[in-house]
């Protein structure tokens, strides 16, 4: 027996999953390429039942906090409300001459163990940015706010604070002080307490899935629905094509793309990076590296991970690998792109799927936007 996250375990909670198609998979004999619509109408279905999202109101109604002109792009500095929880912050993003409806782009940030950024991680709206956010960008994203660099290309870009991040975080004064361990934000800028926060909302995590839980949704849940609202947002504007709108994301933001993608029909092109793998390398293997935020209870032997993002098809779908990524097994990462490529192949659609794998770390660097901005051109463009 090889080492797993389960010890003696592994080998009987593989097999529950089993080797073949999950049982809602459109690579089941039983689902027939013409019953595209009613495979997807069932299986997404299931989505929804295991997600169990919570109400979150209707189309946010967003107050822009000021606005401006930076780098050539119009900016707008928004909040919304939700039905709870504090305000959401966001910016969106596009060329300053722009004129009538342009395909968009909702823009969804990473995780990266950084619960006090949000937006802030992929965009930026002056040229000061914060030390720490400039080390990610180099570290993550070559340098660059990618959600600036595809607004440049002639996108409306919407890039929003997630649940439980930056705007949306949980505030070290609103828990009881078993979990604050004397932890208190009295200069929330600094390098110092934002480090300490983010070891106090890492090991939160833990006790925020146990409270959804508890409260009969799930972490998956909520940021879906959030997600949505923001969705919801970006196709009503009066600037925005809502036939021509797309999402991608790094890491946390490739799962949210995975899960909003393969949810909301209304995301036309899609592109999740370096969060590509199956249940099972997260059962066996992978499960210590990644948040509360990826499991769906109950879902896993009705649709495989990679699946969720199949039940798209056919609209043009990409996703970005590295082949050094630390976050998942390579083999594993293969045999979810080959459901995939099953899952469009069986649909006629085979040309609308496309997967890449570069050298190196977890990232989404200038080469892997380069590839990802020319899929939004060609499929939200023409």
């Amino acid at each position: 027996m090889e080492p797993n996250m389960i010890g003696a375990y592994g080998p009987w909670a593989a097999g529950i999953l089993g080797e073949g198609p999950a049982r809602l998979s459109f690579r089941q004999a039983r689902f027939a390429a013409g019953d595209l619509e009613a495979w997807r109408r069932q299986a997404r279905q299931r989505l929804r039942d295991c997600l169990m999202q919570p109400e979150t109101g209707g189309v946010p109604r967003a107050q822009v906090q000021h606005q401006l002109i930076y780098d050539g792009l119009h900016v707008e500095h928004l909040s919304w409300q939700l039905p709870y929880g504090p305000p959401t912050e966001a910016v969106f993003l596009k060329p300053a001459d722009a004129r009538g409806r342009l395909p968009a782009v909702l823009g969804l940030h990473d995780h990266g163990g950084r619960k006090y950024f949000g937006w802030r991680k992929i965009a930026q709206i002056s040229d000061q940015l914060h030390p720490m956010m400039k080390e990610h960008h180099q570290r993550y994203y070559g340098g660059v706010s990618w959600a600036n660099e595809l607004a440049k290309r002639g996108f409306a870009v919407l890039v929003h604070d997630a649940f439980a991040f930056a705007s949306r975080r949980v505030r070290v004064g609103d828990v009881p002080p078993v979990l604050r361990k004397n932890l208190k934000e009295v200069n929330p800028e600094s390098e110092a307490e934002i480090t300490a926060y983010h070891k106090f909302a890492s090991e939160h995590e833990d006790e925020m899935a146990k409270s959804l839980f508890c409260a009969g949704t799930t972490w998956p849940g909520v940021f879906t629905a959030e997600d949505q609202r923001a969705l919801d947002y970006l196709c009503a504007r009066d600037d925005v094509d809502p036939a021509r709108v797309g999402c991608a994301g790094l890491s946390g933001g490739g799962l949210r793309t995975c899960y909003l993608g393969g949810l909301d029909q209304r995301i036309r092109c899609a592109c999740c990076v370096g969060m590509m793998t199956t249940w099972r390398d997260y059962l066996l293997n992978k499960c210590h590296t990644h948040t509360w935020m990826i499991y769906i209870p109950g879902l896993p032997p009705d649709l495989d991970y990679p699946e969720i993002l199949g039940l798209r098809v056919p609209l043009p779908t990409m996703v970005l690998n590295d082949h050094e990524d630390q976050l998942f097994t390579p083999p594993e990462m293969h045999r979810a792109d080959r459901m995939l490529a099953d899952v469009y192949a069986k649909a006629g659609a085979s040309d609308r799927y496309r997967c890449s794998f570069y050298p190196g770390p977890h990232k989404f660097d200038r080469p892997m936007q380069a590839e990802a901005f020319a899929w939004f051109e060609r499929w939200l463009k023409a």
